[in-house]
This record gives structure tokens, sequence and C-alpha cells, in this order.
């Protein structure tokens, strides 16, 4: 029978331990949600013993944190690639972060779920924090970006946008992103926030019929 202290050592010697409990955890709050998965779960799944993520980790709050840390930054780079700098127009390039948005949310659940959802404090950890404010102020160039055409005094805050615009994409995402039980609607996810983030840009006056 493998010995598994000996594959512990093993995946810790090749420095690969530390992220395999990250995608381990990602399983787990995607199976069973963010509060209820344990550090002995996420060894168990990751293949080592329940003594080794405490190499790495300070208990499951931190592991948590490095989960959601690592979820913001490949947020921020998918919605960095879906705006391309505002091409070919600000305004489709700014519709397409919805799109990725609501793109990242089903693809990562785990991460997502440890972002939003696990009741971690972002602004006591520094890195995830900095991690979280690169994915919003992609969403605040953008937004910046939308608003560089209108004379200087009439451009709404771009923070106030890019939050506004978080917000209402993370509302749809828990209402009707998920295949939820009742949360079926004849309108896709897509189009319900793709039209929610028109009516809104249209009444700052970010789009002139």
């Amino acid at each position: 029978m493998p010995d598994p202290t000996s594959r512990d050592r093993k995946t810790y010697h090749h420095g690969n331990l530390r992220q395999a409990l990250v995608e381990a955890s990602a399983s787990l709050v995607e199976e069973q949600g963010p509060q209820a998965f344990t550090l002995t779960e996420a060894a168990r799944r990751a293949g080592v013993s329940p003594a080794a993520p405490y190499r790495h980790f300070k208990g499951r709050e931190d592991l948590l944190e490095e989960l959601a840390r690592q979820g913001f930054l490949e947020f921020a780079d998918k919605l960095q690639v879906a705006f391309d700098d505002g091409r070919p127009r600000p305004l489709s390039a700014f519709l397409r972060m919805g799109q990725a948005y609501l793109d990242f949310a089903a693809e990562r659940p785990g991460h997502y779920m440890a972002m939003f959802e696990s009741g971690i404090s972002i602004a006591g950890n520094a890195d995830l924090a900095a991690a979280s404010g690169r994915a919003q102020g992609v969403l605040i160039s953008a937004a910046e970006a939308l608003a560089a055409r209108l004379p200087e005094g009439s451009r709404p805050p771009s923070r106030m946008v890019a939050s506004h615009i978080w917000a209402l994409s993370h509302g749809v995402v828990e209402l009707f992103g998920r295949g939820k039980p009742g949360s079926r609607s004849p309108v896709e996810p897509s189009e319900m926030l793709e039209s929610g983030a028109i009516i809104y840009l249209r009444g700052l006056g970010l789009i002139q019929d």
C-alpha cells in the first residue's frame, strides 16, 4: 500500500502542494459551499496528510483567501481581454465585459464563491485587496473610456459606474446565472445583463440614441 506521507513529501518537494490545495478547495467550495469544507477535506482531496496544509496556510480562512486572490487575478485578466482596449468601440467593448463576468462565474464557480460569498475580509489581506482592486480597476478604466467623449463636467464618476455595473452583474449571476431551481427566466442571463446595463448607461447619458 502506498505511504501517504511519502506522497505528501514528494508533492511538497516539487512545490505543488500549495496549488494542489487551492485547486482542491475550489472543487470543495463548488460542491459544498464556502462555509462547509474543511482543511482536512482539502488535504484528502489533494492526496496529502491532514497536517500538510499547515505548511502553507494558517487555517481554512487563509486557504479561502488564497483561492479568492487567485480568482480575482484571473477575473481581472478575463475582463481586460474582453475590453480589449475599447475596440472596436468603447460601448461594445464595455458590454463584452458583462459576458466575461458571467462566463467567469460559470467556469470558475469555486473561485467565484470564495471571492464573493465566503465572508472573508478582503480589506484584511493586502494581497487579496490588491487583486480585488485590480479587477475593479479594469472596470473603472473601461467606464472612463466610455465617458471620455462627454464634456469633463458631465461625466459620471467612473468608480460609481464600475461599482453599479459590478453589482448588476453579480445580481444576475445570483438570481439567474446558476441554474438554481426557481431561477429560470424567459430571458437569458446575458440578455438580462446587457439590457440592464444599457438602460443604466443611457440614464447616465453615456449612451445617446
